[in-house]
């Protein structure tokens, strides 16, 4: 099948694919989503701990702390003004050693210069008050750290964008993209195959943005980030609930630690750890129970033998290695890789979800400077 030019192709609809679909739309802009998966949100989107994070623990001035920020203030606005579910629940970052509780401080420190003004430490004791089945020397109270509904949240965003005007075509693998001076001849896979032009093309594929724009003719192979996938189990808790906010130990090398997260049931569930994995597996092993017994632990004494059971897992679309800590957003626009009208987004991992609106908005600023 064989379509007139369009104006916006944008390929993903998770979080981030669907946040920036409906900003174009909005914009007055013709917009077309193409998702391989029979769903939208099928993958990193859906498979995390839901959560809306302040903007605690990125370097100041960094991608993920601008749109963290600035995300997290959209994003509580938009859950209010059209009542998806959403809970300003708070976090604990709890210290269990005095060592840990050494470096509160420096995190504070982080949080204010990203803008978390709100970050406040508190004694042992005040903690206990707050979560009296909590085991720690000391903590951080992030008061405006929530939780979201991420599938209700994402159906919202593909209803906007299909009511400005934008469709969405299911089971439609990019298998090809050449580009020119005009912009791009785009050939999909699946069981109806399309091909047609698009003025602007978004490469919003997350695991596999890398993928896709190693696959895009004309963009420069040095600019492309290698794909790292950090796989991270979730575990949930079988009995009551304990806590009434999150519970997060100090930061760990590449990631937060085995946190302690709530759904919007009161449901408690645990993780995620790391493990590297070299291809795309979503099981989780039984046997990894034993390390978030030990993790859980340090902060939660009283669980007990046998309370979890294996959940889920996720894969944070990572652009570094495993040697490296911390990674940053990276955004591609022409002014980087001479495509015009190309926009790749790379290494889209937490805080993505929080920061979907503030991304989204950015990309439409880019596709306007860039006359595209």
């Amino acid at each position: 099948m064989i379509l007139d030019e369009l104006d916006c192709v944008v390929a993903g609809a998770g979080v981030v694919g669907l946040a920036v679909a409906r900003a174009l739309a909005l914009a007055g802009r013709e917009v077309l989503i193409l998702e391989a998966a029979d769903a939208i949100g099928t993958e990193t989107s859906s498979r995390n701990s839901e959560v809306i994070h302040a903007g605690i623990y990125y370097p100041a001035d960094s991608l993920m702390a601008r749109f963290c920020v600035a995300g997290r203030k959209a994003l509580y606005a938009y859950c209010r003004e059209r009542g998806l579910p959403h809970r300003n629940c708070g976090k604990l970052i709890v210290a269990t050693s005095a060592e840990e509780l050494r470096r509160l401080p420096e995190i504070a420190a982080k949080a204010a210069a990203n803008g978390v003004a709100d970050i406040r430490q508190i004694s042992a004791a005040e903690a206990r008050e707050l979560e009296p089945s909590l085991s720690t020397t000391g903590a951080l109270l992030s008061p405006s750290t929530g939780i979201i509904d991420s599938h209700a949240y994402m159906l919202s965003l593909l209803g906007d964008a299909e009511s400005a005007g934008a469709l969405l075509a299911l089971k439609s693998p990019v298998v090809r993209v050449r580009a020119d001076d005009a912009g791009f001849e785009i050939d999909t896979g699946g069981d109806d195959p399309l091909t047609f032009r698009s003025r602007l093309f978004v490469n919003a594929a997350g695991l596999h943005a890398p993928a896709l724009a190693n696959a895009l003719e004309g963009v420069p192979r040095h600019l492309v980030p290698p794909a790292y996938y950090a796989k991270g189990s979730y575990f949930s808790l079988t009995g009551r609930t304990p806590f009434s906010r999150l519970i997060y130990p100090v930061p760990v090398k590449g990631g937060l630690g085995i946190h302690l997260t709530l759904d919007m049931a009161g449901r408690v569930r645990f993780g995620p750890d790391i493990e590297w994995i070299d291809q795309v597996d979503y099981q989780v092993d039984p046997e990894r129970a034993v390390l978030f017994y030990q993790g859980i632990r340090r902060y939660y004494p009283d669980l007990k033998e046998g309370a979890l059971a294996p959940a889920y897992s996720g894969i944070r679309p990572k652009i570094v290695p495993p040697e490296i800590a911390n990674q940053d957003f990276c955004i591609q626009g022409p002014e980087s890789h001479g495509v015009p009208g190309l926009i790749n987004l790379f290494g889209i991992e937490s805080p993505g979800l929080t920061s979907s609106l503030a991304l989204a908005d950015h990309v439409c600023r880019m596709a306007v400077q860039s006359r595209f």
